[in-house]
Parts: structure tokens; C-alpha cells; sequence
């Protein structure tokens, strides 16, 4: 599994209407793609649920190095990338998923938290810890999905979970979910490692 996020942080006046029309017209596109385990399409709206920025920052659970290969390097992400601009997209190296206890509600709200890995620590056990937050995470109530994962790059981790409810028991940053494709959610790696 490989996450992925990239965020195009929005002027503090801008229309964030234009945002929801673009994903409800385009976000169906990658119901079926193939080698995505889940696309969360994430907004988060200035001085909303204590944002202190706009932005729209889709969250992706891939199965395949080809399909997001072929999203990166196809038309869906060079059309966002002509509208908006080319952003950084972050990276990071699956660690673990869990389904929620609330796997089969729609997702409304996501939270992701990043942190760096200190200096020192033991890798396994970051690995180990990043998947048991996970699994907690997931038995939460509400808690549709859960995941973790890390940049080596960088020596950081990211959990990332998605929710029925906007009141998640998660620490990060709330987003609104706008739309989910998950064609291969099924198929992601439960657990640790896989």
C-alpha cells in the first residue's frame, strides 16, 4: 500500500464552491480506477471546524505503484495540475489498514496527522506503534477507515482515518470529505506490514 496527498492551499477569499462543483463533476472519474484502493476528495474551509486555511488536499490509499503511476503521469492529475497548478505530492510507505467499525457508513469527515520520527527511535517500533494507532483508531466510534504509513525521505509518519461524524476521536487536521472513490478498498492490505 502507498499513500499519497498533495494540497492546493486556497486564497482567504476563494469561492470554495468552485472546489465542490469541480469534484462533482469529476470525481466519479476515478470510481474505477484501476490499482486505487480509496481517493478521499478533502476540503478544508477557512475559520470551518478551526481550519486556519483553505484548502483542497485529496488523500489517496493505493493497491498498485502502476495505477498511481498511471493517475500521475495520465490526464487526471495534469488537468488538475493546468487548473490549479502543479503542487508537491507527498509520499509515504503503508504501515497499516484497518476497517472502521463503521466500515460500511459514508465517510462525511477525514482527519490526518503528521509527525516526525524522533531522532533515535527504534524502526520497528514506530512501525509497530503507527499500526497499533490504527487499529485503535479504527475501533473508535465512527471511525470508518483507519491508516498509517511513513516518508523515509523525510522520517515521518501519517495516520490518516476517515469518519461518519464530524466529531472524530482522532488529533489532526479536520477535513470534509466531498467524495470517496474506492474501487479496490476492499483490496488494500488489513492489518500490519502487508
Amino acid at each position: 500500500m502507498h499513500a499519497m496527498q498533495y494540497e492546493l492551499t486556497l486564497p482567504a477569499d476563494y469561492d470554495t464552491g468552485i472546489v465542490r462543483a469541480r469534484v462533482a463533476r469529476v470525481g466519479h472519474l476515478l470510481d474505477d480506477w484501476q490499482g486505487l484502493g480509496v481517493k478521499a476528495y478533502l476540503l478544508r474551509e477557512r475559520g470551518v471546524h478551526g481550519s486556519p486555511v483553505g484548502q483542497y488536499a485529496p488523500f489517496y490509499l493505493w493497491n498498485t505503484t502502476e495505477g498511481m503511476n498511471a493517475f500521475l503521469f495520465g490526464g487526471p492529475f495534469q488537468a488538475l495540475s493546468d487548473d490549479f497548478g502543479r503542487p508537491a505530492v507527498r509520499q509515504w510507505t503503508g504501515l497499516a489498514y484497518e476497517e472502521g467499525v463503521a466500515a460500511g457508513s459514508p465517510a462525511l469527515f477525514a482527519v490526518r496527522r503528521r509527525a516526525p520520527v524522533p531522532d533515535g527511535a527504534v524502526h520497528a517500533e514506530v512501525a509497530r506503534e503507527a499500526a497499533e494507532e490504527a487499529g485503535r483508531l479504527a475501533r473508535r466510534d465512527g471511525a470508518v477507515l483507519a491508516a498509517a504509513a511513513v516518508d523515509t525521505s523525510r522520517w515521518e509518519t501519517v495516520h490518516f482515518s476517515l469518519w461518519e461524524h464530524g466529531t472524530p476521536e482522532a488529533d489532526g487536521d479536520l477535513f470534509q470529505v466531498l467524495h470517496l472513490s474506492a474501487p479496490g478498498r476492499s483490496a488494500l492490505p488489513g492489518g500490519r506490514g502487508r
